[in-house]
Formats: structure tokens, C-alpha cells, sequence
């Protein structure tokens, strides 16, 4: 990392008592002294050895949920949850989907299936004041300001707490796999023995990252005063970790058959099985009910046709978001190294079901739709449910039709709505591709199916053609699909014809369960990556020396006869810079005055690699660094607190220490907008 020159002078430009003349400053009254980049190799901020008798995965999924775990005595044997009551036709479930439902006083009452359920049942002059939600975790990647007060709407048009509704499914998870577990082991089994994972997208921002990690400290599932008894992993980090340990029955390699026979919803292997074995079909089919995974101790058969050095791709596929990551295999001992920040954007499956809802607005109206669905939002409820078995079945060379059921209820709104049939409607609409049928079902052929999937499939290989024209991105040997969207053959159909043969593209059997082992195995040995990018750049506003011809003119401030340089951006960390797990970066600070109790200092970010003030167009505050230094006074004449950041990890770390004292000086980060 440059240090723009590290020796003069700088100083912390925020928030200090005295306003001083320059328009976008408090008083300069920080100095930092040292500044450098340190990597960190001892081992005092990690505990030795696992304290924790049990790591639990939660993925809380967009579309759909679930937890998986792995006793630290047997890390080779993941457990993924009990089976759940409830289920779709045509959806293999080993996830519950991501619904919760909240009484009329906005109590818990439900989550998954049970809460799909009750709320279906329920009559609808009830069924309004209930308030149900469901595909609320995308409101965190796209809310741009998002704080603990952060809403969200219920299906009845109602607004809620987004951190209360988080806290609730973490409770409801907490408590669910605890007691699993005490079945388990026959006992009462206590949370303290417990490491928590709870699975993000790596596209994430801080401010999601730690909304998470707000929700678990509400819920209870970890204390504030013991963080680390929760990780936040990345969900295609996680699907990595696992990939790696894959035996070649536990996957489909695209390159080696066609794609058409696809998976086959009923068993979720599909064509891929056809080939293998009766014993590995036998050891699939036991694995399958027996809800037990074994892992390879050791690196699968897959991996060991790779090289050092050699790369591949992860492309998870989730309901909300799509995440690219690229990562670098490190032999001996397998570990990985990020080559490329992580990349991908909002073009998760349930794109499709907006481009459905599109189409319904086009035949029957936008204003009846929205209509429907506040009137009577539990039918709306079921509508999707019936597109979303059909959705499954979606395949590049399906000729026939497919059938969605309209609830009786929609039909019968429609009339009363409009004075005419749902029938008159689709004949009147010149959408000729959606007919009705005598059945009372929407008839679609194949194409109109098919172009409801290709905007979202559009988006995936625009992203995946211009990351794979990076310089950081040639020679991928695998492309691994994960994520419940992967099973769908005209995702795989798109990727193979956008690839070309240049990497093989490798598919998981229980391709919606990879994320969640994946997550067990990282919190068994979160060391395992050991190199990521960061995704922005991080830094603060300092002043510096004035240098004539160097410094525009309007930043300069003159206090007790010095030139200052205001809002000079000292870079942390730049965009796509590799760091170390455990790296740190040193800065030193001064309170202004002796008497200062807390130092409050705000830190920047920008996707730009390098910024030079924090005045400039794309650089944006995106949270404190808050320092407590009440009870460290000392009769220093000049107190030094000296901070220390970690950026390798998931998440933003800091610390600090008074140097004068050697005492530990509260520090924390804060990305929340207040």
C-alpha cells in the first residue's frame, strides 16, 4: 500500500468540539502519528482451538431457509436439519421458505410452511390484519441507507421493523436446531457450546453484514459481549469450501452430457446419475434420506486434478441475488485465495416472478393486480406457489404447454372487479402466447415461459462475460453452479453456450444444500480462506501540509500560522486490493484536548481504487470509527491511541490501544446510518 508520503504531518479533519474555518470540517485536532500496514502472524487474537462443541449454519435464503450443523469431535459429518412439515408439489424441500408470519399485535407466530399455512387457512375478513412476509431479505442489499429503523411491508400493505422480523426467524432458527439438538444428545443442549454461521451474499455490503449481526444480538442468538460467537460467512466462499471436498458421484459435470435431460425435480440428480454406478446411486439415494453428508477429511477427487495455482469460479444462484467469486487453490493444504472481489448483482430467481407478475398486469391490469393482492393476499399467495412448481419445469426443449391454476378466488375477484371473465380478459389482451384453458388454468407455451426467465438470464451472462474478460479471471479450470436457481437447465443451457468449452462447468447433486455445508465446514475453520479483495476502497479524511501547485486552492486553511490541506482522503484499504486474514492497518490518533472522553472519527468508502479528497464525486461516509478513551487519562503530555483495522476477514474489525498505558481502548466500527 502507498503511503502518500507517511511522514508529513496529517491530521484527523472530523468531528472535534471547536467548529473551525473550513466549510466541511470540525476542529483538525487529531494528529495521526505513524501511519502503516502491518500483517499480522501472532496469534493473540485467536483462541486456541475450538471452545464450542457444535458449528450451526444458518442460510437464510431469500426465497427459502434452512440450518445444517457438525459437532467439532466429527467435523466430517454435516447434519443437515429435520425434515419440515409442509411442502410443495413438484419442490423437493429440504429448506423451509422464507416466510414469517406476525399476529394482528405483531407478534411471532410462525415461520416457513406453518406460517404459508396458517395464513392460507385463515378467512380473509381475518387474514388482512395478520401481517405476513415473505422475500424480505432483498430489502437489505437494495435499501441504499439502511439503518435499525429500516421498514419493511407486510402483504397486507402494513409496515414493520425490518430488525424485529430478522430477529424473529433467527429466534425461530435458535430454537429450532437447539432442540435438535438436546434430541440429539440427550440432553438440554446450551447455546454457549453452540458457534453460530449465518450465511450472506458476498456482494453484501457492511451495513447488510452488520444488520445481520444486530438481528442475532436482538434475537439471542449470540450476546454482544461474545461476538465471535457468531461468523458471518459468504455464501459463495461457503459453496467454495465445499466444492472442493466433492467426490465425483456428488456432482454432474456439464461437459460430459447434455443438458436437456436437466435435473429431474423428483430427485434432484437427474442424467447425471445415468452413467454411475449402482453402488453410487445406492450411496446417493441413502444419502439423500438420511439427512448425514460425510465430507471428505481430506480433498476430494475433484481437487485433485488441480494444480497450485489453478482457478475457478463460484457462481451462486440464490433466490434474491447472484454472487460471483473467483478463487485460487493453495496446495498442500487447500486453502484459498480471492483473486477477483466479489461481483454479481440483484438478478436472483425471483426475477422471474416479477416478469410474471409483469405479464399478468399487461392481460388483466396493474390496478386490478395491486388490488388482488392487498384484497386478498392470501390467494395471491397460492398464485405464486402454482407458478413457482411450473417455473421448475422450465426446460430449453419443452414443447408443451404449461398449466398455472388461477385460485377461485382471482377469478372470482376479476369478475366483480371488472364486470367481465378472466376468459374475456385473455382473449381481449394480445398476449397470444397465454391462453385460458376449460380446466380454469393459464395455459403457457414453452416460449412465453422461457422469455419470462431470460431478462434475469440475460443479466447472469452479461456479468459473467465481462468478469470472465478480466485479466484476474483467465485459465478458470471449473465453474461451479450452486444455489437453488442452478437447477434450472436453461440457466445451465445459457452458461454452457456463453463458456464455450473454456472451463467445465460443475454442478452439485444437492445443489440448494451446498451454501449451508459450505457454511458449516468455514465455521470449523474460518482460516481456511486466507487471501481476500476487498470490495471498496476505505479511508478518512486527514489534513495535511499545504503544498503549493500539489493542493487546490480551495482546500487550504490556515490555524496558528500553519497551511493545512483540508479533506485529504488517507486510504485505508484500496478496492480490489488483496489482503491477509489477520492484516492489519496501524493509524494513531491524539484527542484534541486531555479532557476528550470519546474520539468520533467518520470513515469514507468509494468503489474507486484510488481517491485523493473525500470531498470528490463517488466517495461517501459510510460509518464511524468511535474510540473510547474515557479512563486512559495519563500524564503523558501527548496521549497516542493506537488503532489497529483488519479488513481480511468477512467483516470490518477495529481495535485500539493507548500506548502510553498499554491499556485496550474500547473501538468499534459502525456502518449503520443513524
Amino acid at each position: 500500500m502507498t503511503e502518500k508520503d507517511a511522514s508529513s504531518e496529517k491530521i484527523i479533519s472530523d468531528a472535534m468540539a471547536d467548529p473551525s474555518p473550513a466549510k466541511s470540517m470540525g476542529d483538525p485536532g487529531i494528529t495521526p502519528l505513524s501511519p502503516s500496514h502491518t500483517q499480522q502472524n501472532d496469534t493473540d487474537q485467536v483462541p486456541s482451538g475450538p471452545s464450542f462443541v457444535v458449528v450451526v449454519a444458518i442460510d437464510f435464503g431469500t426465497t427459502s431457509s434452512g440450518y445444517a450443523y457438525a459437532f467439532a469431535k466429527e467435523p466430517e459429518c454435516i447434519h443437515t436439519m429435520r425434515r419440515w412439515e409442509g411442502g410443495d408439489p413438484g419442490v423437493s424441500n429440504q429448506k423451509t421458505p422464507t416466510t414469517i408470519l406476525l399476529t394482528p399485535d405483531r407478534k411471532f407466530h410462525s415461520f416457513g410452511y406453518a406460517a404459508r399455512d396458517f395464513y392460507h387457512d385463515l378467512d380473509p375478513s381475518e387474514s388482512k390484519h395478520w401481517l405476513y412476509l415473505e422475500k424480505f431479505k432483498m430489502k437489505l442489499h437494495t435499501t441504499a441507507n439502511l439503518s435499525i429503523n429500516t421498514d419493511l411491508h407486510a402483504a397486507n400493505g402494513k409496515r414493520v421493523k425490518a430488525l424485529d422480523i430478522f430477529a424473529y426467524a433467527l429466534a425461530f432458527f435458535k430454537e429450532q436446531a437447539l432442540k435438535e439438538l438436546s434430541d440429539q444428545t440427550g440432553g438440554e443442549f446450551d447455546n454457549s457450546d453452540v458457534r453460530w454461521v449465518i450465511t450472506v451474499p458476498a456482494i453484501w455490503k457492511m451495513p447488510a453484514k452488520q444488520f445481520m449481526r444486530e438481528a442475532a444480538y436482538k434475537s439471542g442468538l449470540v450476546s454482544r459481549e461474545n461476538p465471535e460467537q457468531l461468523i458471518i460467512a459468504l455464501e459463495p466462499e461457503a459453496a467454495s469450501i465445499y466444492c472442493r471436498k466433492l467426490r465425483l458421484h456428488q456432482m454432474v459435470d456439464l461437459g460430459t452430457q447434455t443438458t436437456q435431460n436437466g435435473f429431474s425435480p423428483s430427485d434432484n440428480v437427474g442424467s447425471g446419475m445415468s452413467q454411475a454406478s449402482p453402488a453410487a446411486k445406492e450411496h446417493v439415494r441413502r444419502n439423500r434420506q438420511s439427512r448425514t453428508f460425510l465430507v471428505e477429511n481430506v480433498i476430494g477427487e475433484l481437487w485433485s486434478e488441480l494444480e497450485e495455482g489453478d482457478r475457478y469460479v463460484v457462481v451462486d444462484c440464490g433466490g434474491g441475488t447472484v454472487d460471483l467469486t473467483v478463487h485460487q487453490i493453495r496446495l498442500p493444504e487447500g486453502h484459498l485465495k480471492e483473486l477477483y472481489k466479489a461481483s454479481g448483482g440483484p438478478y436472483g430467481s425471483i426475477g422471474i416472478d416479477y416478469e410474471f407478475e409483469k405479464l399478468l398486469c399487461k392481460i388483466f391490469g396493474q390496478d386490478f393486480i395491486d388490488q388482488f393482492k392487498i384484497k386478498r393476499p392470501a390467494a395471491w399467495v397460492d398464485l405464486m406457489i402454482a407458478f413457482e412448481s411450473r417455473k421448475r419445469a422450465a426446460a430449453p426443449d419443452r414443447t408443451n404447454p404449461l398449466n398455472i391454476n388461477l385460485p377461485f378466488s382471482f377469478i372470482d375477484y376479476y369478475k366483480k372487479f371488472r364486470g367481465h371473465s378472466v376468459e374475456h380478459a385473455l382473449r381481449k389482451s394480445n398476449v397470444d402466447f397465454v391462453k385460458w384453458s376449460s380446466q380454469g388454468m393459464l395455459r403457457m407455451n414453452p416460449d412465453a415461459m422461457n422469455s419470462l426467465f431470460k431478462p434475469t438470464i440475460d443479466h447472469i451472462i452479461q456479468h459473467l462475460t465481462e468478469l470472465f474478460e478480466k485479466p484476474e479471471v483467465s485459465d478458470i479450470k471449473f465453474l461451479f453452479l450452486v444455489g437453488g436457481f442452478a437447477e434450472s437447465p436453461l440457466l445451465q443451457q445459457a452458461v454452457q453456450n456463453m463458456l464455450q468449452g473454456r472451463s467445465r462447468i460443475i454442478i452439485p447433486h444437492d445443489v440448494g444444500l451446498t451454501i449451508l455445508k459450505g457454511a458449516v465446514l468455514f465455521g470449523l475453520d474460518p482460516s481456511v480462506i486466507k487471501v481476500r479483495r476487498s470490495p471498496l476502497t476505505y479511508g478518512v479524511g486527514v489534513l495535511n501540509r499545504f503544498v503549493e501547485g500539489k493542493h487546490p486552492p480551495e482546500k487550504l486553511l490556515v490555524k496558528d500560522g500553519t497551511r493545512w490541506c483540508t479533506d485529504v482522503f488517507d486510504t485505508f484499504i484500496a478496492a480490489d486490493q488483496s489482503v491477509a486474514l489477520g492484516e492489519m492497518v496501524k493509524r494513531s490518533y491524539t484527542p484534541a484536548k486531555p479532557s476528550q472522553q470519546v474520539i468520533v472519527i467518520h470513515v469514507y468508502c468509494s468503489e474507486k481504487e484510488n481517491a485523493s479528497f473525500i470531498s470528490e464525486p463517488g466517495v461517501r461516509k459510510c460509518g464511524t470509527l468511535r474510540l473510547d478513551v474515557s479512563g486512559t487519562e495519563s500524564t503523558a503530555a501527548r496521549r497516542e491511541i493506537q488503532t489497529l483495522m483488519q479488513f481480511g476477514d468477512t467483516e470490518i474489525r477495529a481495535m485500539a490501544v493507548d500506548v502510553s498505558t498499554g491499556r485496550t481502548v474500547k473501538a468499534s466500527i459502525d456502518f449503520l446510518s443513524h
